[in-house]
């Protein structure tokens, strides 16, 4: 089997991603800080999928750790989920997410450079594009400064990869998704953010669970249908089913230039008051909700169109908005009454 590096594996889509490529046939070993996940994750992971996951828990900025990594496994690809996402956090200590987001990254690649790997995917973001002045967004769509640090540490990175990737000759495949919901059918991974959620689904779920007093809704004078932001939400099943679709492309040599980009997102866009009701709707509850001002580094709208990824990784979201929200609830009972 073929031995495919997942950092980050035990957070929210790298977790989800794991499971999909052990269900592949790839044999998958893991790197991750648990600044964002759970050590239990390994045993949840394994659960579904009856197979071992080798773990390493070490920080990616730390270059000596890395390289000893590389010297003792031999990988034939990279996934690279590492790093830290929370936006709101990120104005708020900039430096903190330019270090971490890419220092990891750099250390990485010169790895493999210097242990001849050749397949890396990235685990890049529409906050790439900024506020797009069109939608949907595709993936000729101009990137621009981002809204807020941690969306800027991803343009920064894809920026990187395209220097890296053209003198390298690597081949690298940079995923830009959209809003990532739900959680596996078993109920035994989910989100499960650190601290306060800074995204939406988690907040709703822990709102219904009684964790949360209400919802803090991040402004109502947007110029969309009801004021409240626009995102396409796209499950993370559907995400994990992407990423093995292109590792495996890069494997099978069916790229079609050293670097590549693809959009993943639903192709819809959803207020975050339809969410919310569309939450009560498909799990029969009600959740209390306060409009609070607008939260800074946060756009009006994004939303994809996913019509390149369909074509060239023959990828379709499959899972609607309203099951992942039902998952999404199921993880949420599921891990609180554990």
């Amino acid at each position: 089997m073929k031995k495919i590096l997942v950092t980050g594996g035990l957070g929210y889509i790298g977790s989800h991603t794991v499971v999909a490529l052990q269900n592949a046939g790839f044999d998958v070993v893991v790197i991750d800080d648990l600044s964002n996940a759970k050590e239990d994750f390994k045993a949840r992971i394994e659960s579904i999928t009856s197979k071992p996951i080798d773990l390493e828990i070490f920080d990616l900025k730390d270059q000596v750790a890395v390289k000893e990594f590389f010297k003792t496994n031999k990988i034939e690809g990279i996934i690279h989920f590492a790093a830290h996402k929370a936006v709101g956090e990120s104005v708020q200590k900039p430096l903190m997410y330019y270090r971490n987001n890419l220092l990891g990254l750099l250390n990485i690649l010169e790895s493999m450079d210097e242990f001849d790997v050749d397949n890396f995917i990235f685990s890049s973001s529409c906050t790439v594009f900024g506020q797009a002045e069109v939608m949907p967004i595709t993936e000729n769509t101009l990137t621009k400064r981002p809204e807020s640090p941690y969306g800027n540490t991803k343009k920064m990175a894809e920026e990187i990869l395209e220097d890296y990737s053209a003198v390298s000759g690597k081949n690298v495949i940079a995923l830009r998704y959209f809003n990532p919901v739900g959680a596996h059918p078993s109920a035994k991974i989910g989100e499960l953010p650190v601290g306060i959620p800074n995204n939406l689904v988690p907040y709703v779920t822990q709102t219904a669970a009684g964790v949360r007093d209400f919802l803090q809704v991040w402004g109502d004078d947007y110029p969309t249908r009801d004021g409240t932001p626009i995102r396409d939400y796209v499950d993370v099943n559907d995400l994990a089913d992407a990423h093995v679709k292109a590792i495996e492309r890069l494997l099978s040599k069916s790229n079609k230039s050293n670097l590549e980009y693809f959009n993943l997102g639903s192709g819809e866009g959803s207020t975050v008051l339809e969410v919310v009701k569309a939450f009560e709707e498909a799990n029969d509850l009600k959740i209390n909700y306060q409009i609070k001002e607008r939260r800074e580094g946060d756009i009006i709208e994004a939303y994809a169109d996913n019509s390149f990824a369909k074509s060239e990784l023959n990828w379709e979201p499959k899972v609607s908005l309203r099951d992942s929200l039902k998952t999404s609830w199921n993880w949420e009972k599921a891990y609180r009454n554990k």
